[in-house]
């Protein structure tokens, strides 16, 4: 698969350069990689899908490589979101996200949720909701001089990346292939968006403070979120086993992983993946953890229960899993997990396993 070519806009961006890797050997997970370039070929899909039911069956983590960006494409994310945090926070809070309303788009400060008492988030998060007529918006300069080029990149994720995943799931349970496309459709509103996030470094008494932990473990909303390549080995998958291992950032991939609504879609057959953000190793401990990340979930009005599948139901995959998600949509959901994470009253996330989300649904916290 050729690599798509950017379209560079008339603003000028320092070149970013990707850190070394931690010279430390981790605990690393072993995960599967899918080549997509394979798609397309005689048999491609059906090779692909088996790949994938493997991997799942033993965690809801995997790579992907030869999704059409150069690396020079994915650098230049990584360059807008720099300069973009960058800003004053003067200038980044007129861009605020509504979060205490379960809005997501925008700016979510630095610092905002408490973790442990008296210890707050080391995060700045900025998200960009998807491209249409719906979600237009205000933003910084620095994302309206490479909107094209920003829009470009979030599309190619969306209909070359994306698509061909949900096509595999529907191949996994024997379902139409584009039946889980029909519930994530670009043109319809839905909470999808290309996301910039900085991890602010800290000391080694903070670390300590919080026993290295700077993201709970935790699942995602929607329905996969994708990891373009981050060097700073902080990012752990819990195994079905209850270890945590590290997510090895290997060249040209892009992790994915299995979120909240596929695991619902599918009464627990895909898995929500349950992963945390953790201290990175000594050689790495003063620098900041920039991401860039692409959140796929399904169109707001699309109800969150089980679909009817003949693998499911081979492989006992029957009966409602939880009741108390039935009848919720994931424009809901979303919105009231958004919510539950910020606002005044709310305990730090350290004191919190489990957590009410809407209508008797819960969201689990993991040490």
């Amino acid at each position: 698969m050729a690599a798509v070519q950017i379209l560079r806009a008339d603003f000028a961006i320092p070149t970013y350069h990707q850190v070394p890797e931690t010279k430390h050997e981790l605990d690393w997970a072993d995960l599967a990689t899918l080549d997509l370039s394979v798609f397309d070929t005689p048999g491609g899909k059906e090779a692909l899908a088996k790949q994938l039911f493997d991997a799942i069956n033993k965690i809801g983590f995997f790579y992907i490589t030869n999704f059409g960006l150069s690396q020079e494409a994915v650098d230049r994310q990584f360059a807008i979101g720099k300069e973009l945090f960058e800003l004053s926070t003067e200038e980044k809070l007129k861009f605020r996200a509504d979060l205490e309303n379960g809005g997501y788009n925008g700016y979510k400060p630095l610092g905002l949720r408490e973790i442990r008492p008296g210890v707050h988030d080391n995060t700045e998060i900025y998200n960009i909701p998807k491209f249409i007529p719906a979600f237009e918006r205000t933003h910084p300069e620095i994302i309206n001089g490479n909107r094209e080029e920003i829009e470009h990149f979030a599309r190619h994720i969306s209909d070359h990346v994306v698509s061909k995943l949900l096509v595999l799931f529907a191949i996994i349970l024997e379902l139409p292939e584009d039946f889980f496309l029909q519930k994530h459709r670009y043109t319809e509103k839905s909470d999808c968006h290309l996301r910039y996030m900085k991890y602010h470094h800290r000391t080694q008494e903070q670390n300590e403070l919080l026993d290295n932990v700077w993201v709970k473990g935790h699942t995602d909303f929607g329905s996969m979120t994708l990891l373009f390549r981050q060097p700073v080995a902080a990012l752990q998958v819990r195994t079905p086993e209850g270890q945590w291992k590290h997510v090895k950032p290997y060249p040209g991939s892009i992790t994915v992983n299995i979120a909240d609504s596929l695991e619902f879609l599918t009464n627990g057959f895909l898995k929500s993946s349950i992963h945390r953000v953790v201290a990175p190793p000594p050689d790495q401990a003063d620098i900041d953890r920039l991401g860039v990340l692409y959140f796929v979930r399904p169109e707001d009005d699309v109800i969150l229960k089980p679909v009817q599948s003949a693998v499911m139901e081979k492989l006992g995959y029957t009966k409602t899993k939880d009741d108390s998600a039935v009848g919720v949509t994931a424009g809901e959901w979303v919105k009231a997990r958004v919510a539950s994470g910020v606002g005044k009253g709310k305990k730090p996330r350290s004191e919190q396993n489990e957590v009410e989300i809407i209508g008797g649904k819960t969201a689990k916290y993991y040490d």
